[in-house]
């Protein structure tokens, strides 16, 4: 009797987390923000409109995306300057986590969660601070996320400036250079994706003029929230790692 008793309770416990996840209101997404002196050559610069084709169309293993555009191309100054956008890279950059909410209630459609900000900035008063303005511009935003392809799942996005999204290693949004609020969209069934199966997802928004910065994602793809580790926890560990090494050696 009593390992019935455990077994049902367990399926409960299984049974009532399922339908939470269901029917979850909300889904947290967490990125990493960089934030950027005025003075980077690809920062409050030029205002070339939308200009598709900077980046590459598939998504290299360091998950990060490859300017492919001739120097100057979507006020972009070139390849080496552009790595910089989503590294952390001392004395150029500083970066933080966040955190957006997406929602369920904000559209009609239960299915489609919404994170919308038509003056998204994050980080007023924060890293680099606002440089003398009334926000910081400035600064790039990276999501890296997963999803179970389900049937049926659309994204789209609204905002300005640079935009690319690519879903399982393939750029399928291009919004690119120093633009307006802009829009694109895409519906997952035209990518060839097998129900049942996961697959990335990885975002990359740039904010690099003033005076706007708008922000808007619709989607009814259910993304897992990979958190990343932040840097100085990432060199902690190695700290660590190493000390217990040398602690080794001297004990052999």
């Amino acid at each position: 009797m009593k390992r019935k008793y455990v077994a049902c309770s367990i399926f409960s416990v299984f049974l009532l987390g399922s339908i939470h996840i269901a029917s979850a209101a909300t889904i947290n997404v967490t990125g990493t923000i960089r934030d950027f002196q005025t003075s980077h050559p690809d920062m409050e610069g030029a205002i070339p409109g939308l200009v598709t084709g900077l980046v590459s169309t598939s998504l290299p293993g360091d998950k990060n995306p490859d300017f492919i555009g001739l120097p100057g191309d979507g006020a972009i100054t070139s390849s080496a300057t552009f790595d910089q956008w989503y590294e952390d890279v001392a004395g150029v950059n500083l970066s933080k986590n966040l955190t957006i909410t997406l929602d369920n209630s904000i559209t009609a459609d239960p299915n489609v969660y919404t994170f919308t900000d038509s003056t998204f900035f994050p980080i007023d008063g924060e890293l680099f601070g606002n440089e003398g303005r009334a926000h910081n511009y400035h600064f790039t935003y990276e999501i890296h996320s997963s999803f179970t392809y389900q049937g049926g799942e659309t994204f789209s996005f609204t905002g300005d400036d640079d935009l690319w999204v690519y879903i399982n290693d393939m750029l399928v949004i291009d919004l690119g250079g120093v633009h307006s609020a802009l829009s694109s969209s895409i519906n997952l069934d035209l990518l060839g994706l097998t129900i049942g199966e996961s697959y990335d997802f990885d975002l990359f928004f740039a904010e690099r003029h003033t005076t706007q910065s708008n922000f808007r994602i619709d989607t009814s793809i259910q993304l897992v929230n990979d958190v990343p580790e932040p840097t100085t926890m990432l060199l902690f560990g190695a700290g660590i790692a190493g000390l217990a090494a040398v602690t080794r050696r001297r004990k052999a």
